[in-house]
């Protein structure tokens, strides 16, 4: 049987790149050797910067519909409590200023049934037995449930197959790190008791140290904590009965029906590289991070949205295959950039010892004072959002305008009537004021008072001024057939760093791509050159412009 892309491993990651794949017409198919969807306690936590790549799927909604927003963290030390609002800090940085909290069995189950809606289905109990990157098309050996093996060959294979990853051994990449000597928790659970109202709660006592995390259902929870190391020091085998009454005693918690519990250790890694010939690596098959902030799922979506455009504008002849050579620049930057902060971050929260106690009640202590400061506030927000990974200085992005560089993701700019309180909103919420009825849409148009969400945007290149596109640029686009345009010049604009009058391609992922203060028609198609982008109109399609990757513009 042959495809085009090959995906083993069928995670979030691997879900969202197969979607994504699959929107822009590239035949896939996504296999798993496990023969029915996880149903352990795992990753639950969605970031801003993922739900803004879901409203792109036109899926957000329906994930916080399924989920629990989360936009008030509660921190307790020693007999103290701070209230540090969240939801205020991501406000006028993403429509979505909140953390939600869907548990992974139930994140999947919403990508497998628009993925089927898509015309592709997950083959369960299939397995990636060996690779052979030879001649014009790769060539896999897989194993079905019931013995046998098939030659599949594809165009690419991605490996999405995490921590223990077959496609990285078959490929040969090694994948070096360490691994943390603390031993944490994870347990689902029904509980009673203050801590059991709908907000996140950190809490450290001593140095015992537990997160509480609401989930959809009154007094359902999720915590993650140390394990005592009386505990690990009594017992070589241990369950969450042998934790309970520490947690009961740090947290308040009357906790009653156990649901799920798990123990492990935190491994920090990443691939020596994350492409061999035809072969990538995505998600913990190339990145492992520490659990805090709950980064490593928003990761491997990342990644996966990454390659997914430009694996998608290489096979449809929208640009030359140089431009995969962008993806491991690109995402191990962003993977560098989470462990500077989380990764550091959590370490510091899993020493042990008087010292590295004393130094995180003093920084408790201070978070309210520095939690104040609005520049604080926001690298906040950017760093657990993800919404401040950038790619600048990569290959395959050039120039500045404003604040705004190539490489940043293109700032959201709070449109003209959101409501001022967010937390009056209640799932499904228009998150965007669209335009009335039998308004102009197609290139070049005044947007008036609402700007794009990333699902306006599609899954193409797009150029964009904020103020007066002009002529040369204007009939540059028309000649090459990208879609311009058009938006007014508004404060929020000013604010979110762009400049007026600038011209910003965005790329699919959402990225700026080039910025020029000038409108330089002359670097703008040598940028394109760069990587042989080409653009085209999609056949049958509604008279919108279309780029190489054959996917409309809203």
């Amino acid at each position: 049987m042959q495809t085009e892309v090959l995906i083993v491993g069928a995670g979030p990651t691997g879900l969202v790149l197969a979607l994504w794949l699959a929107r822009l017409g590239v035949a896939v198919r996504i296999v798993d050797r496990a023969p029915e969807p996880g149903m352990s306690a795992r990753a639950f936590a969605l970031q801003a910067r993922t739900l803004e790549l879901y409203d792109r799927l036109g899926i957000a909604r329906e994930a916080i519909a399924r989920g629990r927003m989360v936009d008030r963290l509660h921190v307790h030390h020693d007999g103290r409590s701070h209230a540090i609002p969240l939801g205020d800090f991501g406000r006028g940085i993403s429509p979505f200023p909140f953390v939600l909290v869907l548990l992974q069995d139930e994140h999947e189950r919403l990508l497998i049934e628009h993925l089927a809606e898509a015309g592709v289905q997950v083959e369960r109990g299939v397995e990636l037995v060996d690779l052979d990157d030879r001649g014009p098309l790769l060539r896999a050996r897989l194993r079905g449930p019931t013995g046998g093996d098939r030659l599949c060959e594809a165009a690419y294979v991605c490996g999405c197959d995490g921590v223990g990853s077959i496609v990285r051994q078959l490929v040969g990449i090694d994948f070096p790190g360490r691994s943390l000597e603390e031993f944490f928790y994870v347990a689902d659970v029904e509980a009673r008791g203050g801590l059991a109202d709908g907000d996140l709660h950190y809490v450290m006592n001593g140095q015992e140290l537990c997160s509480v995390f609401p989930r959809r259902g009154r007094g359902r929870l999720r915590l993650i904590g140390l394990v005592p190391r009386s505990v690990r020091e009594r017992l070589s085998q241990f369950g969450f009965e042998d934790l309970r009454p520490q947690i009961e005693q740090d947290t308040g918690l009357e906790i009653g029906r156990v649901e799920s519990f798990a123990a492990y250790r935190v491994r920090q890694r990443i691939a020596e590289t994350w492409r061999r010939g035809r072969a990538f690596l995505l998600g913990d098959a190339a990145h492992v991070h520490s659990p805090a902030g709950g980064q490593g799922l928003n990761a491997g979506v990342g990644d996966a949205v990454n390659l997914a455009w430009k694996l998608g504008a290489v096979l449809r002849g929208g640009a030359d295959e140089a431009l995969l050579g962008a993806y491991e620049a690109e995402r191990r930057e962003a993977a560098r950039q989470i462990a500077a902060t989380t990764d550091r971050g959590f370490t510091m929260q899993a020493q042990r010892g008087g010292l590295a106690a004393g130094v995180r009640g003093a920084l408790i202590a201070a978070a309210p004072e520095l939690m104040r400061l609005s520049g604080v506030a926001r690298w906040l927000f950017g760093v657990i959002s993800q919404v401040g990974v950038s790619y600048r200085g990569g290959e395959a992005c050039w120039g500045r305008a404003g604040r705004v560089r190539g490489g940043d993701r293109l700032p959201w700019v709070k449109p003209l009537g959101e409501p001022a309180n967010f937390d009056t909103l209640q799932p499904p919420f228009p998150l965007e004021p669209m335009p009335p009825e039998g308004a102009p849409d197609g290139p070049d148009q005044p947007v008036g008072a609402y700007r794009f969400t990333e699902r306006a945007l599609g899954f193409g290149w797009q150029a964009q001024v904020y103020g007066e596109p002009r002529a040369p640029l204007r009939d540059a686009c028309a000649e090459w057939g990208l879609g311009l345009q058009r938006f007014p010049w508004t404060p929020e604009a000013r604010r979110a760093g762009l400049a007026r009058d600038a011209l910003y391609l965005v790329r699919p992922d959402g990225y700026v791509g080039f910025a020029d203060s000038g409108q330089s028609v002359r670097r703008l198609a040598a940028y394109l050159e760069r990587f042989d982008i080409r653009f085209r109109s999609a056949p049958g399609g509604n008279g919108a412009l279309h780029t190489g990757l054959g996917a409309p513009h809203a």
